[in-house]
């Protein structure tokens, strides 16, 4: 172990970059200084140095005891202008493509997690669905087909009049208003299609580093295949060739795991037989997946508002003479079923390429999709326009059994997602694992419930709002009602929080009693001969609090399993009654039916106003700033993942970090030969570790990474453990040339990364921080310290020590380079100047 040095020592240039985490940061305080300038980058994520310091590459004399710093700023990628509020409504999108990536490992189990990623996405393609259904039902069913027809409705109405049944109007008509009607959820579709093609240009399209060869990591357990010789990646069978739905998506970091030689390989060498699915150059690349998926996902949703509105007129047509038009109707069925076919095919065939920056594009298919199920929703639109005279609607529009099918697929996916992973998790047993391997399918139920009370909220206010009475489907003269489904969906939602507040009320005990434990263990960390109570109180609660992060999986899988039994039985109970919940219970004993139509009641408000509070809080997040970086964090944690099961998710703010960060360390390096210590806060630390995981060998060895407030193993590590592992962790330790991490026991987020110590480098994790630095008042800390928790590391002095040692370690800066460091300087130097700053 090399021996630990008092003081930084000169050894040539070096530089610190620094990466914050959630919440966003200025990069005026994280270099502490108002003067900065930013060096490369743009508006939306950058580096910038202090002004002092922006020609520090020509004057290494200033930087012989200190680094260069320099503070990459990725805020504006999750919390930039007020359009980002509108990414709320992709919360469940953004949940169910986290399901994805929280499968178990595996290794010489390629069917398995082809199974596995093939079930996320179909959960995915059912959420799509069941968005286009809300607009669907309230634009459609609710306005068109209900009030419209029903002339107490409409008439106190003006903006219905033209639309009204009893003013004989040309668009009075059902299948015109229908076919009106249904713009609006066709343009929901189309706005998400754009969303997606446009975040992806701005925020995913930048391609990792290809100066180093993809046969210079092979990977030990991959066996040649036809397809690789040919440069074919796309067989539906090879999904195992291609990354996170496959075997092969973490074979190296497994072999990785196989005991300390493997993760002290790279002590001697880079050991380039260790290659995690992070560490491979089409990772953060996923452009080829996301255009195919976008495709079926946007004909998945025409096909939807297609169906709703042939439905009703193709019924209409069945009990009439009309036979052109009859013919016609089925013919549009069929091709609906035909082309749904397609979609499924798509959406099931394939998963990520991770082993090569896959550029190609299937530009037929991802065209031909779309714009066929375009053409499909038009000819209905016309199909439904034709002149019926005598057609009136009635009750409510056929077709709502769809929420019903919805559901029940769902709660079936998610049950052979929960058998598939406890397969995997049964292969490799790691009891650090988030809920025993099930925290894919808990947290994609989760993403099924939010898709429920979204679209069961905005369906009870619209339809309350229209019918104006207090619960709807409850007044006797109720003339607009969503389907019944949607109110014992929502009568379920008081069931829950009933038996949630059994475990809140354990957890809280828990917490009250482990703070009074942690008593004694705060005074004997500080030494202290005078204990306050009050002082020492705080610290343990905090302490204490800070523990229930670990408890989140068993609420998850409490939650999650509730959602499943609740959602089956709100299924059973509206097949079986065919009515609203305060209605199916009519002549039954008073206490009973009381019972339930207080839990409607209630569930009607709790959902009409949680999707009230939903939009509230995106406008005012779209006006005020803080609200909007309050947003941004739920998406610094979201959208780390690339889009590999939703295309309509938010945007992967690592697909453009990740390279930025890669680029800067590869640029600096090679240019100056000198030494870098990047160090992550948060969330920056595991932007800084995924961005190490893909540097070339040469470069890595040159490159120090200091993490601090990190849940790269506490979060990271139990719900992702296929990428975040000990095992990858350890490869990752023996590849790079030092680590170091710090955490506080009060730091609700970051925890220890439990790599632990080799013979020729220490343990990454150090000894936990105190925090408060100092119990009492002291000479040196003459006022109260305040208890930082996740926040303020770099305050702490142990921070500069560390990064002083981390230097230390690093072998001295080479002479400086000026062309022929790779394949890519000639490009690089026409962009940057030989100190890897831009030259603009």
């Amino acid at each position: 172990m090399p021996p630990a040095t008092p003081a930084p020592k000169s050894g040539g240039a070096a530089l610190e970059l620094l990466v914050h985490g959630v919440g966003g940061a200025t990069p005026q305080d994280m270099l502490g200084d108002p003067r900065t300038v930013r060096v490369t980058g743009d508006t939306t994520a950058a580096v910038h140095r202090r002004t002092d310091d922006a020609d520090a590459e020509d004057h290494p004399e200033r930087y012989a005891e200190r680094p260069v710093a320099e503070a990459y700023v990725w805020s504006n990628l999750t919390s930039g202008n007020g359009a980002r509020a509108l990414w709320l409504l992709l919360l469940p999108f953004m949940v169910a493509n986290l399901a994805h990536w929280m499968r178990p490992p595996a290794k010489g189990h390629p069917r398995l997690v082809r199974a596995y990623g093939m079930l996320v996405r179909l959960v995915a393609l059912t959420l799509t669905v069941l968005l286009t259904a809300a607009a669907c039902e309230v634009a459609l069913d609710l306005t068109a087909w209900q009030c419209a027809g029903s002339a107490s409705c409409s008439e106190d109405r003006s903006w219905l009049g033209f639309l009204s049944a009893e003013r004989g109007g040309w668009w009075s008509q059902p299948g015109r208003r229908l076919a009106l009607a249904a713009v609006i959820p066709a343009a929901l579709v189309g706005l998400l299609w754009y969303l997606s093609n446009r975040t992806w240009s701005a925020y995913e399209a930048q391609r990792p580093p290809t100066g180093y060869d993809e046969d210079a990591y092979p990977d030990p357990a991959e066996e040649p295949r036809p397809e690789d010789a040919e440069g074919d990646t796309g067989s539906d069978d090879a999904e195992a060739d291609t990354g996170s739905d496959d075997a092969e998506g973490d074979t190296g970091s497994d072999d990785a795991e196989g005991g300390p030689e493997d993760a002290d390989a790279g002590a001697d060498a880079p050991a380039p037989e260790v290659r995690p699915a992070l560490g491979r150059p089409g990772f953060w690349f996923g452009r080829r997946l996301v255009a195919r998926l976008r495709a079926a996902h946007t004909a998945a949703g025409f096909l939807t508002v297609a169906a709703a509105v042939t439905g009703a007129a193709a019924r209409h047509d069945r009990e009439t003479t009309g036979v052109l038009l009859d013919a016609f109707g089925r013919s549009l069925q069929a091709a609906y079923v035909v082309l749904a076919a397609v979609v499924l095919w798509v959406v099931c065939r394939r998963g990520r390429s991770e082993k090569r920056l896959d550029l190609r594009l299937e530009r037929a298919l991802v065209s031909w999709l779309p714009c066929t199920s375009l053409t499909l929703l038009a000819l209905a639109f016309v199909h439904a326009g034709w002149s019926r005279p005598g057609w009136r609607s009635s009750g409510t529009l056929p077709g709502n059994a769809t929420f019903g099918v919805l559901t029940l697929a769902q709660g079936g996916l998610v049950v052979a997602l929960g058998a598939v992973a406890l397969l995997l998790h049964r292969r490799r047993h790691d009891p650090r694992t988030a809920l025993h391997g099930l925290g894919g399918p808990a947290v994609a139920m989760l993403a099924c419930a939010l898709g429920g009370v979204m679209s069961g909220g905005v369906a009870q206010r619209v339809a309350d709002w229209l019918d104006g009475k207090p619960t709807p489907g409850m007044g006797a003269g109720s003339t607009v009602a969503p389907p019944v489904l949607l109110s014992w969906q929502a009568s379920v939602i008081p069931v829950l929080l009933l038996l949630l507040l059994a475990p809140v009320v354990l957890l809280v005990l828990r917490t009250a009693r482990a703070a009074r434990r942690l008593g004694p263990v705060v005074e004997a960390d500080y030494g202290t001969r005078d204990p306050d109570p009050v002082r020492t109180g705080r610290i343990a609660a905090t302490r204490a609090t800070a523990s229930l992060t670990d408890a989140a999986p068993a609420l998850v899988g409490t939650v999650s399993g509730a959602t499943l039994l609740l959602g089956a039985g709100s299924v059973a109970g509206a097949w079986a009654s065919g009515n609203v919940p305060g209605r199916a219970f009519d002549g039954a004993h008073p206490a009973l039916a009381s019972t339930a139509a207080t839990a409607q009641a209630l569930g009607s408000w709790m959902i009409g106003f949680g999707f009230l509070l939903f939009v509230t809080w995106g406008r005012r997040a779209y006006k005020d700033a803080s609200a909007r970086r309050t947003i941004g964090i739920l998406w610094d944690v979201g959208t780390f993942w690339p889009r590999a099961a939703h295309p309509f998710a938010p945007p992967c703010h690592a697909e453009r970090a990740v390279p930025d960060l890669t680029w800067r360390m590869s640029s600096w390096t090679r240019h100056t030969g000198g030494r870098l210590v990047i160090s992550g806060h948060s969330q920056g630390s595991v932007l800084a570790a995924a961005a190490v995981w893909q540097l070339p060998p040469a470069t890595r060895s040159r490159v120090a990474l200091l993490t601090y407030g990190s849940p790269l193993e506490r979060l990271y590590g139990r719900w992702f453990p296929a990428y975040f592992r000990p095992g990858p962790l350890r490869a990752l330790y023996g590849t790079i040339h030092c680590w170091s991490n710090l955490y506080r026991a009060t730091d609700p987020i970051g925890g220890p990364v439990r790599v632990p110590a080799s013979e020729e480098k220490p343990a990454v994790d150090n000894a936990p921080l105190l925090d408060p630095v100092a119990y009492g008042r002291t000479p040196q800390h003459p006022l109260p310290e305040p208890i930082l928790g996740h926040s303020d590391y770099q305050a702490d002095p142990a921070f500069a020590a560390q990064r002083s040692l981390l230097l230390d370690r690093l072998p001295p800066a080479l002479p400086r380079q000026r062309g022929g460091g790779g394949p890519d300087d000639a490009n690089e130097q026409a962009d940057q100047g030989s100190s890897g700053r831009s030259s603009g």
